[in-house]
Parts: C-alpha cells; sequence; structure tokens
C-alpha cells in the first residue's frame, strides 16, 4: 500500500486558460455587487469611489507581477507557503498555512457559500436567512447556513474526484459569470444610464464626506484634512481588497499546473488584469446608473444611491434600475453564479497547501496524501469541514474583518522574500523576474504596510483579532514540530 501511494503524483492538467481561470474566479465572488455602498459610505463621491478601487487594482497587480519570480523559482504544490518557507523558514511559512487554514481560505469559502445561499434565497425563499430550522441556546441555524454547507460538501466532493473535474467546474461558471458582468457593465453604461445620476455625480465627483468617520476622532486635532483623506482611504479599502483577494490561489496548485514556470506568472497577470478591469467598469456602470449620495430614509432605489443601496445591494439596486422589477432575480441568478465558481476555486486550491504542510511533517499525516485520482482527497475533507463548522458559527462576516491585516502582513513578507532570495539564491534559475525590481515591490511593501498601520490605529477592534489568530500559530507550530521530531 505504501508503495502504491509513493507512485500516485499530480497529475499536470492545469493549462494556461485552466490557470487564469482559477485566478478569476477566485477573486470575483459576491464582493463587487456589495461592497461599494461602504466604500461610498466612508469616502464620498464617486471619483473617490473609483480611486480606492484603482488603488486597489494597482496593489494587487503588483503583487501579482511580483509572484511571478516566485512562482517561476519554485514551481511546487502550496505555493506561498513554499515561498515563506524557502526565504524564511519553516517557523514562518507555517504560521502562513495556519491562519490560512483558520480563517482565510475556509473562513472566505464559508462567507461565499452564505452569500450563494442568501442569494438562492431570493429565488427560493425556503433558503432564506430568516427561516430558521432550529435553536439551541445562543445558537441559531438558518436554511442558508444549511445550503451553504451543502453546497460546500458537493464542492468538496467534486474535486475529490479528480483536478481535471474541478477545472471543467471552473472554467464554465467563472466564463457565464464575467460573461454575464460585461453584459451588466454594457447594459449599465448603454441603457442604465441616468441624467440626473450622472449630473449629481460629476458634479461633486471628487467630493470628500467624512462625516460617517468617528473613528477620524483618533487623529489629532489640527492634523491636515489630506492625512484624514488619506487615513478614508486606506480603511476604505478593506472591502476592495478582500473582493480583489485569492489571486494567489492559483499559485497553491503548481504542481498540477502543465509548464508551471511560464504559465502560472501568465495566468497572474492575466487573472488579475481582468478582474482589476472589470472591477472599475463596474464602479463607472453604478455611478452613471445611481447617485452615489443618497439617503437612508428614502423609499425609493435612486434615492437611496449607492451609499444606502438596501442592505448594501448595489449591482442589485443598478439591476433594478436597468431591468425594472425583474432586476433583483437576475442579479440574484448572477450572484449565485459568480459565488459557486469563486467557492470551487477556492476548494479546488486550499487543499495543496494542507497537503505541502503535511509533507513537512507540519499538519495532519493523512492530508499529505492523494487519492487514486492524484488529489488530496483528506486535506478536501478536512477544509470542507472546518469550513462548514465556520459556516454554522454565524462569524464568518466578522472572520473576514478580521484577517484584512493578516493577510496584508503575509503579502508583505512573501513579497520581501523576492530581496532575502535575491540574495540568498543568486543563481537559482529565474525563468520570470518582478517587473519593476526593486521598485514596484518595494512600493508595495510601503503601501501595504501603510493600510496595516492605517487599520491599527483606526479599526483596531477588528484588527487585533487578526494579529491575535497568527499568534495562536505560534504554540500550535512548536506542538506540531515536536511531534513530527
Amino acid at each position: 500500500m505504501k508503495m502504491q501511494q509513493e507512485k500516485i503524483e499530480f497529475k499536470r492538467d492545469l493549462k494556461l486558460l485552466d490557470a487564469t481561470m482559477i485566478v478569476v474566479g477566485s477573486m470575483i465572488g459576491s464582493g463587487i455587487f456589495i461592497v461599494s455602498a461602504d466604500i461610498a459610505r466612508t469616502v464620498g463621491g464617486g471619483g473617490m469611489l473609483l480611486l480606492v478601487w484603482a488603488i486597489t487594482g494597482i496593489v494587487t497587480l503588483i503583487a501579482a507581477l511580483s509572484y511571478g519570480e516566485l512562482a517561476g523559482m519554485m514551481p511546487k504544490a502550496g505555493g506561498q507557503y513554499v515561498y515563506l518557507r524557502e526565504a524564511y523558514n519553516p517557523f514562518v511559512g507555517f504560521l502562513y498555512g495556519w491562519t490560512l487554514f483558520a480563517v482565510i481560505q475556509t473562513g472566505t469559502i464559508a462567507a461565499v457559500g452564505v452569500a450563494f445561499a442568501k442569494y438562492t434565497g431570493v429565488l427560493i425563499p425556503v433558503f432564506s436567512e430568516k427561516n430558521i430550522l432550529f435553536q439551541l441556546g445562543s445558537l441559531s441555524v438558518s436554511a442558508a447556513q444549511v445550503l451553504s454547507i451543502i453546497t460546500i460538501t458537493f464542492l468538496t466532493w467534486l474535486n475529490i474526484q479528480g483536478v481535471h473535474t474541478g477545472k471543467i467546474v471552473q472554467n464554465l461558471f467563472t466564463s457565464t459569470k464575467v460573461i454575464a458582468l460585461i453584459g451588466l457593465i454594457i447594459l449599465g453604461i448603454i441603457l442604465g444610464s441616468n441624467a440626473s445620476a450622472s449630473v449629481a455625480n460629476f458634479n461633486n465627483f471628487w467630493s470628500v464626506d467624512l462625516s460617517k468617520w468617528d473613528s477620524l476622532a483618533l487623529i489629532p486635532t489640527g492634523t491636515p484634512m489630506t492625512f484624514a483623506i488619506i487615513a478614508a482611504i486606506g480603511t476604505a479599502m478593506v472591502g476592495s481588497l478582500f473582493s480583489s483577494d485569492a489571486w494567489n490561489n492559483i499559485t497553491f496548485t503548481a504542481g498540477e499546473v502543465v509548464n508551471p514556470k511560464r504559465t502560472i506568472p501568465l495566468s497572474l497577470a492575466l487573472g488579475t488584469g481582468i478582474v482589476t478591469l472589470l472591477y472599475i467598469l463596474a464602479n463607472i456602470a453604478y455611478i452613471v446608473v445611481l447617485p452615489v449620495v443618497g439617503d437612508a430614509n428614502s423609499a425609493e432605489v435612486l434615492g437611496r444611491g449607492i451609499q444606502f443601496a438596501t442592505t448594501d445591494r448595489v449591482g442589485a439596486a443598478a439591476a433594478e434600475v436597468i431591468f425594472g422589477g425583474g432586476g433583483a432575480i437576475i442579479m440574484a441568478a448572477l450572484i449565485m453564479v459568480s459565488t459557486f465558481g469563486c467557492n470551487n476555486g477556492l476548494i479546488l486550491s486550499g487543499a495543496r497547501v494542507y497537503y505541502a504542510m503535511a509533507k513537512d511533517g507540519l499538519f495532519f499525516k493523512k492530508t499529505g496524501e492523494l487519492n487514486s485520482k492524484g488529489v488530496p482527497a483528506i486535506a478536501l475533507i478536512v477544509q470542507g469541514i472546518w469550513a462548514s463548522l465556520l459556516c454554522l458559527s454565524g462569524k464568518y462576516g466578522d472572520l473576514l474583518d478580521y484577517v484584512v491585516t493578516a493577510v496584508l502582513i503575509f503579502y508583505i513578507l512573501t513579497i520581501y522574500g523576492i530581496f532575502i532570495l535575491r540574495r540568498k539564491q543568486p543563481n537559482a534559475e529565474r525563468p520570470y523576474k518582478a517587473i519593476g525590481y526593486p521598485v514596484l515591490p518595494a512600493l508595495y511593501i510601503l503601501i501595504a504596510g501603510a493600510i496595516i498601520i492605517d487599520l491599527i490605529l483606526l479599526k483596531w477592534d477588528t484588527t487585533k483579532w487578526g494579529l491575535a489568530i497568527i499568534l495562536t500559530g505560534i504554540p500550535v507550530y512548536f506542538i506540531w514540530h515536536r511531534n513530527s521530531k
């Protein structure tokens, strides 16, 4: 049996199109249809809204282009975990893998699964969050939570059947949602353009509204307004950064990519570029269809604007203006497709990190084995179980908010790893080198570092939990390390 296990290897079945679809599909979930409302409340006018998305896109592109060098150097299953292990040591790599498993990957899977269920509830009311199936003390379980667990279980089972099955699902749902999103953008700009909304938005394009900002009280009196605006932009980027995250997931699957030294860097550049363009165009569509500034007490879609779209569903509000009463149904169907495909990419790729950790003796031993289809089935199952428990916790939304800082810390460490490896391994094969090195990677580190400082100063209540989750990995590492010896 042991000899048979040793012969089973990953199957290189992911080509450039497949890899790009994993990047695009994992990035586009439900965020683009929702978070613009909170961004608009935080910073004000349409110009500021687009600026936040543009900065997010630039930062993401720089990071993705920088990761290309590491992907070319180390085309191994586990991706970012491997980069951190090689640039620093196994301890730093483990802290990343631990945080990924504890909340980054599994918490995102849970949140995306519940988003799928919420919008299913629009079409099939029995799956509504308000439909509580049973309650035990403070724990209540809704039909939406149950449906999210069912979808996570189903997608986990699909991916256990092999990477070929997983990529077919990914390509189908990603292409469908990209085409639908492009359609929404075109129809919004051409058919949904609202003269009064456009005039209001473009007359006050660069207006800044910081009235929501109770946390600005933390900024000393007399601080220049420019600093306050920069602080607001940094905090507003929490939502857009999460909506643009998960682009690095393709690096986890390097063991299954055809010609990974070329394919992964290209897919990172293409995928993040496509999504950044789509996100900016989607927000342009929003501001020609809806006024940015709105009234929370208005009963009308246009009256509420982007800032106060009902339950922050900006995409649904835009669709209602474009399509009338059927807009909510169309948007619900689009988000169902989007979130289903997003979760498939997250589930497919995340398990490869736990596989790599197990090979290093830093995770459950069984998660380091491949099944007869050449995929880490036990790692997929363990990931699915924990994500399902997070669905039941009801805290998945909070968990995502907690880890923005943690995600950025590991991105900074990984990109700084390029500088370290250039010194440690100057003669290593680098089929692709980070564009703009050392300026662009250093610029990313500075921008991401500034956002972390901003969040620590102004959103400590949520930021501290992200740091705490990382710190819990310290004793776990030493326990695992001792046992592996």
